[in-house]
C-alpha cells in the first residue's frame, strides 16, 4: 500500500471545522515536501475549488519528475445528468481536457465518475473507457460511497479503479466483501476518509451539536490511544495501512506539520491485539456519524 496525498484542502475551504484553505506556496510546499518523502500519488477533482489548478502549478515547477507520479483527478458530480448517449464520450472528453490543462500535464493515470450513482449507468461507464483509448487517462472509474455501487463497479467490467471510504469507523466495505471481491476483479482500490473531516482527530468537547452521536465514540478512542500509548493519528492511519488488498490511503492536511505527522504515523504498523480492540469497540457505527454527506449540519 502506498500513500496517496488528497488536495481538496488545498483548494478550498474543507473539513468539519471549516478549516481555511492554506496559501498557495503552502500548498506547494506540502505537494513538494510529500514528493520528496516517498508520496509521489496525488488525488484531486475538478471540484476542488483551486486544487487542480495548485497541483498544476506544482507540476510547472519540476520538483518532481511527471513519469514518477501517480495523479488522479475526478469529473465533475452531475456533470452528465441529462447528456444524451450519444454525446456522453464528447462531454467526458472536454471536461477532463479541461482537468488537464489547469493540471498542465497531457494525462492522468486515473479518471474517476465524482457522482457515484453514475456507477448503475452502463453506457456512462461505456463512455468513460473512450478517454483511456485516447491516452489521456490509464485507468477510468469511480468514486464510490456504499458498497452497492462499489459491486455495481466491478460487476461492470469497465471499471478497473475505485476510491471508497473506510476507516476505524466505517467498516462497510469490508464487512459487506468489496475489498475481497474489487482484489480478486483486478480493480485497484483506494481508500478516503480515515480521518472522517477531521472527525477522527477532534476533541469531544469541540463536536458539533448535529453529531453528538460520536461524542462517546471518540471518548472510547481517547481511551485506547491512553491505555496504548499510541497516538489517535496512528491508530487512524495504522488500521487502514495493514490492508493488503488496498492500493492506497488517500489522506488530506492542511499544513506541513500534519503532512509530516501522517507519513511518520503511515509507516508504524499497530500490534494485533490493538487492531482487533478496536474492531470490537467500533461496530455497527451508525452512516450518520461516518458519512459526511448525511451530517444535518
Amino acid at each position: 500500500m502506498k500513500l496517496r496525498l488528497g488536495t481538496v484542502q488545498f483548494g478550498m475551504d474543507y473539513g468539519i471545522a471549516g478549516q481555511k484553505k492554506p496559501g498557495l506556496e503552502a500548498s506547494i510546499a506540502c505537494l513538494e515536501y510529500a514528493a520528496a518523502n516517498g508520496v509521489m500519488s496525488f488525488d484531486t477533482a475538478e471540484a476542488y475549488g483551486d486544487a487542480e489548478w495548485i497541483v498544476g502549478e506544482f507540476l510547472s515547477r519540476g520538483s518532481a519528475s511527471r513519469e514518477n507520479l501517480s495523479i488522479s483527478t475526478k469529473l465533475l458530480p452531475n456533470s452528465l445528468d441529462g447528456v444524451p448517449s450519444e454525446e456522453l464520450e464528447a462531454v467526458i472528453a472536454l471536461r477532463l481536457g479541461e482537468s488537464l490543462s489547469r493540471l498542465r500535464t497531457s494525462y492522468v493515470d486515473a479518471y474517476l465518475l465524482h457522482s457515484s450513482r453514475y456507477a448503475f449507468r452502463a453506457d456512462i461507464l461505456k463512455a468513460l473507457q473512450s478517454v483511456k483509448e485516447k491516452g489521456l487517462a490509464r485507468k477510468v472509474g469511480v468514486s464510490v460511497y456504499d458498497p452497492e455501487e462499489a459491486f455495481a463497479c466491478i460487476d461492470s467490467g469497465l471499471v478497473d479503479f475505485m476510491q471508497a471510504p473506510y476507516s476505524i469507523f466505517d467498516r462497510r466495505m469490508k464487512e459487506a466483501g468489496v475489498l475481497d471481491a474489487a482484489s480478486a476483479a483486478g480493480v485497484e482500490f483506494d481508500t478516503r476518509s480515515a480521518f472522517i473531516q477531521g472527525l477522527v482527530t477532534m476533541s469531544p468537547s469541540d463536536v458539533p451539536p448535529f453529531l453528538e452521536e460520536a461524542v462517546p465514540i471518540l471518548k472510547k478512542l481517547d481511551s485506547i490511544a491512553h491505555e496504548t500509548g499510541i497516538s489517535r493519528v496512528d491508530l487512524a492511519m495504522g488500521y487502514v495501512a495493514r490492508e493488503d488488498a488496498v492500493s492506497a490511503l488517500v489522506f488530506g492536511v492542511d499544513s506541513l506539520g500534519q503532512l509530516e505527522e501522517d507519513i511518520c504515523a503511515f509507516g508504524r504498523p499497530l500490534p494485533t491485539d490493538v487492531i482487533e480492540l478496536m474492531n470490537r469497540e467500533f461496530s455497527g457505527i451508525s452512516a450518520e456519524v461516518v458519512m459526511p454527506s448525511l451530517w444535518k449540519r
